[in-house]
Formats: C-alpha cells, structure tokens, sequence
C-alpha cells in the first residue's frame, strides 16, 4: 500500500487526450473498386456535436484527400482532431480511423460521414442518422415516450440483468455480476467503456485498517453529507454507502491488488483533507473523516473490469443506445434499445431487472438549461463525458421515476477564460443541440485558491476561502458571471501557507506560478510589471478600473491588519498584492458532472413520486438522485465515485439474489 495524495498525482500535468489507439475501426466502407463515381463528396456524421467530412474520391475508389470539420466538438478534445482524422482517412483508405483514447465519440462520427461519402460515390442511399426518434424539443427537454415500429425491432436478446452504461458503476456491476455468475448484458453507446476517475470513497476499509486509522465517526458523517444537502436527501441511501463501502473495496481490491494486475493501493486520510490547523482559532478548519482509495492503473478501473468479464465469458454491447424501458404492468420487465451505427433497434427482455447506470445530463444543455439553468450560468469549461446526454434518466422518468427536485451539479472554481468572456452557453450550430461553452479547456487547477477576487467592475463581492463550488455560485449575480482572481510573486508562498485541499493541492510547493506562467504565454493569464498595467490588461476601464485600484488598496490595508472585517476570511488566508509581478486572469465554473438523478431507496431500486419502488428498475451513480443536492461536498473527495460503485453492486445483489 502506498500513501499518495492528490498532490503527488497530479505534480506533473494531466493528460487529457492519449495518443494511443485504443480499438479498431468502428465501421468499413471498402468495396468494389469499379462501382465509385469520382468527386468531391461530403456528409455528416454525429460526433459530440457534428462531424462534417469532406472526401475526393477517384473512380478507383481511392480517397486523394479529406478534410474534417469539427468545430462542433469538445475544444481541447475532438476540436484538436481535424488534421489528424483526415490525414488518417487519406492513409486508411477505407472510411475508417484509429480511435483516440479520449475521443471515441468524435472519431465514431467522423468514421460514419466518411461512409456516408463512400456510398454517395458509389451512388448508394447512405445509412440514415441516428436518435431520430428522439422526442425531445428545445421547450420540452424530457419529450415524450418514445412509439417504436415493431416492424423496426428487429433484434432480441434474453437476459436476466440488464446493465445500461458501462462506466463507474454499470462496469462495477458488470463484474460483480460477472464473478456471481450471472446472466447478464451491458449495452454502451460508445465504443469503449468510460473511463473513469482513479479516486474512490470508502468507510474503514481494509487501507484505512493497515495505515491504522481510527474508525470513522459514522453519525458525524452522515450529518455533514446531510448538512450539504440540506437535509434534502435520503440519509437511508447515504447509509448503505457508508456501511458498505468497505465490501465494495474488498471486492474492488479482490481484482486490482490480484494476479495479473498486481496494482498497489494507495490511499489518502486526515491531512490531506484538512484545512489549514492555524485557522483553528477562527472556526473555519473544515474537518471531516474522510477516507479515499485508489490505484494509479494502467488500464484505468473499468477498462480491468472489462478484461475480467471478458475473461468469463461475457463482453460489452458497444454502439447500443437505451431508447425506452418496456412494463408488464408495473414491472419493468426490459428494454428497446438502438444500434448506433445501422439505426436498427433491439428488444431486450429481462427477468430480473434493468440497471440504469448511465451517467447524468451534463452534456445535454437542453436538460442542463432546464434543470439546473444557476449552474448553467456560471460555466466556462467543462471536463465532462460526452456520452452523459441523460438518456438513463429520460428512460427511467417515462417508465414512472420520480425525479430529484433540485439539481445537484459538481462545479469546479477553475474555469480560465480570456478577459471579455462570459459564462454560460455560446451558440454553435454543430454542436449538440447547437450550444456549447465558450472556454478552451478543461479544468484550470491551479484555480481553486482563495486570492483576492474581484468582478467585472472592480469589486469585491464574497470570502474567498470557500469551497469549489461557491465562488462559482457567489458570481451567478455578477456581471459576465465571472470573476478575476488577482496575486503576485509571493503567490508560490501564498498557496503553500493556503493549503488547499483535493486536486488542486497540484500546484503547492513551488508549483503555482509555473502553472500560470504556461497560461501566460497563451494570453489567458495576465502577468504584469504594475497594478495599473494588470486593470488595463485584465479589460478593466474608466471607473471600473479606479474601483479596482481601489479594492486592491483594501485588501492590503486588510491583510495588514489581519482581519479581514468586510467579509470575514480567516486571516491565515489573506494575502497582500504589492511585490511585482503580479498576475490575473478571468474564471468561471468548470462542469464535471451532474448528480440530479431519478430516486432510489437504499436497494438502488427507483421509486415513483408516490414513493413505491418500481419492480424491476434499479438506479446508480449520476442516474440516481437522493444522495447530492445542490452542490458536492469537495471536502470528501471520491463519495460521488465509491457511492455509485455501492449503489451498482447493490443493485447486482437484489437482482442476483445474493441477498
């Protein structure tokens, strides 16, 4: 077992896209060679947004040239691929690409518009889209129920145990189910399984045991989860993770820490999530029992419980969409499901039941927008799964779901933006349902410090020293929804004295302004000789600026006196701005996730509004509601991802009557 943070994971910088090819090709278009018509031939395929592929094709068949449009994809990801997508479908030759580790959506649409270009050249009808059975609409994001054509079903599967999503939790259960040998399927609509984050709650479990850590307080625990909530949420449901987590871990481990694996443990409590103790005397440490688990692996957790199930025989449905969820009465009894890549759709019936482990809606804006419109108006970034478009939670409501109330969104303070750049959706036509946010990037990590913040008219709005989310909230009634974060060339000293908890813990020890001098140089940080000169690059004018002259004056005159009496931040986290350099740049929220899902009790069994569990439907992760309202408690790390792994196994065990 190792002792390895957060800190000392992300030292380095984290990759976002890999390299390497991760699979084959998703479709073929090779035929005959006499059949081609030359030209120039265009068509689209569905990538996060849209991907348009233009392709001139000699009468031989062979592709001379291509281009690929894909300005409707995830900027950092998809977006960077133009070049090398069509320098591929020139060296392939057959309307396929290797897939990228990352950007599995994006190639699969680029593979499916090359064929389209490969069967107008050969004066053939291409495959039609996909999702055109989809009801939803701009003003109605849930739409109606889908009416399928029994004449379209032209597939069936029996199975016992239906998993939809092969991600954290479906992969989870996959291979729970897998080990009890179970009769069950995974269907993914991508051609990969999700990778997933490496950290994971757990409540003394077997590390915590061997790094000798006192047992949890497990009331005081489930009071603060409830305390963040509001009270709002099922404590019934919070308990089963807290119980039972340390036998998800053993399960987990039971797999990585085996032959042929062998990964080493690594685990985090106590001051890795704890604030700063010379805070003390102020009430603001924020202390609480958290315990994090987690393996540095290579292949990432689910790609591991892929090998495993593939190993016993079974394998994922890739390419396989959840269109709708069939009853027999008030049982759910299966699924209509869709092949992605020919349209064609599939029974699936069940006879124990249907996990929905689908992930949550964060890269649908039309439900963002609608359900949690607050946290839409703060994002600049976003570091989500392009494949969380809220399908599992849309199947679940039609079938008679209660949904949660109030939205639960995991915001991070870091989203780095250009001066003048508002947060919220940007209109762009290719993507998915034509908007977007407007930043060109995921996570900025080094954001989450509690430096002086300031909005677009040179104010100081709130205490800094909050968690992820708030400030990202406190800016919701700002101009722009935004907000500049100001320091100077103590701010390496600043960061390590601040102690800041989670990821971006990254950047202490010496490694806070490198991290800004990298944004530096591509004109997202401003770095400045004066004050005066930072207001005029950070777009500050006329009164906004003498205002922020201002507010900088202030806070020195604070951090003097050490005692911050205009908004109460602990004065072990003030910090002065007087010692040139001195840096700004702009932020809004970064959206990684939401966790607004359908309810379930503490079975994973989803409930209907009168609060009776539907036979047959169980819920986890992201699908499921009633463990997060409102916000995430960043100060414990991992629950999001060890609770979904709960609930799926759960779920697993009522299904498999191992319970």
């Amino acid at each position: 077992m190792s002792n390895i943070d957060r800190r000392d994971f992300v030292k380095g910088s984290v990759a976002v896209l890999g390299a390497a090819a991760i699979s084959g090709s998703a479709v073929s278009a090779l035929a005959d060679a006499s059949s081609y018509t030359a030209g120039t031939y265009t068509a689209t395929g569905k990538g996060v947004g849209y991907v348009t592929v233009t392709l001139d094709i000699d009468a031989a068949g062979t592709i001379s040239a291509a281009t690929v449009d894909v300005s409707g994809e995830t900027p950092w990801v998809g977006g960077v691929l133009g070049e090398t997508l069509a320098a591929a479908l020139v060296e392939h030759n057959d309307g396929t690409v290797d897939v990228i580790a990352g950007a599995t959506i994006t190639c699969d649409g680029a593979m499916a518009a090359a064929a389209r270009c490969l069967a107008l050249a050969k004066g053939e009808e291409p495959a039609p889209e996909v999702d055109t059975w989809d009801t939803a609409t701009e003003e109605v994001w849930l739409g109606a129920e889908p009416v399928i054509d029994e004449a379209a079903i032209t597939e069936t599967w029996d199975t016992d145990i239906l998993i939809v999503g092969a991600g954290n939790g479906g992969m989870a259960a996959a291979a729970y189910a897998a080990k009890a040998g179970l009769n069950f399927r995974v269907i993914e609509v991508g051609s990969c399984v999700q990778h997933n984050r490496n950290w994971y709650g757990v409540v003394d479990g077997a590390a915590a045991k061997a790094a000798g850590c006192e047992p949890v307080d497990r009331r005081k625990l489930l009071s603060e989860l409830s305390r963040y909530a509001s009270g709002k949420c099922d404590q019934r449901v919070i308990r089963t993770w807290i119980n039972e987590s340390a036998a998800m871990h053993d399960f987990i481990s039971g797999i990585m820490e085996a032959e042929p694996y062998n990964f080493p443990v690594n685990f985090t409590s106590g001051v890795a999530a704890y604030w700063p103790e010379n805070c003390a005397e102020e009430n603001t440490v924020y202390f609480f029992p958290e315990q994090e688990t987690f393996y540095f692996s290579n292949p990432n957790r689910t790609q591991v419980f892929e090998q495993v199930i593939n190993e016993l025989g079974y394998s994922v449905d890739f390419y396989t969409t959840i269109v709708k969820l069939e009853k027999d009465g008030d049982r759910v009894v299966g699924a209509i499901a869709q092949n992605t890549q020919d349209g064609h759709f599939i029974r699936i019936n069940t006879a124990a039941g249907v996990l929905l482990a689908a992930g949550g809606y964060a890269a649908n804006p039309n439900m963002v927008e609608h359900l949690d419109p607050l946290s839409a108006s703060t994002v600049t970034c976003y570091n989500l799964s392009p494949r969380c478009r809220g399908m599992g939670i849309r199947a679940g409501l039609w079938a008679g779901a209660k949904l949660q109330v109030e939205p639960a969104s995991m915001l991070f303070d870091r989203g780095l933006v250009a001066p003048g750049v508002d947060a919220g959706y940007a209109e762009n036509p290719a993507a998915f349902w034509g908007k977007e946010f407007p930043g060109t990037m995921t996570q900025f990590f080094p954001g989450t410090q509690p430096f002086l913040k300031v909005n677009r008219r040179g104010e100081r709005f709130f205490n800094e020293s909050t968690l992820y989310d708030n400030a990202s909230y406190a800016s919701a009634n700002q101009p722009g929804h935004v907000y500049a974060q100001i320091c100077d060339a103590n701010a390496n000293e600043d960061v390590d004295r601040f102690h800041t908890i989670g990821c971006s813990a990254g950047v202490q020890n010496g490694r806070f302004l490198p991290s800004l001098e990298q944004q530096v140089e591509k004109g997202l940080v401003m770095k400045a000789d004066t004050i005066e000169e930072l207001a005029d690059m950070l777009g500050f004018e006329g009164e906004a600026k003498e205002t922020f002259l201002a507010t900088v004056a202030r806070y020195n005159e604070l951090v003097d006196a050490g005692y911050d009496e205009d908004f109460g931040k602990p004065s072990c986290r003030l910090s002065a701005i007087r010692e040139a350099p001195f840096y700004g740049y702009w932020l809004g929220s970064s959206l990684l996730c939401t966790m607004q899902g359908i309810i379930i009790n503490e079975n994973s069994q989803v409930m209907t509004p009168a609060a009776e569990p539907i036979p047959g439907l169980y819920a986890a992760g992201n699908n499921a509601g009633g463990f997060f309202v409102n916000n995430y408690p960043c100060v414990l790390p991992g629950t999001r991802c060890g609770s979904a792994m709960c609930q799926a196994i759960k779920a697993i065990k009522q299904m498999g009557g191992l319970e």
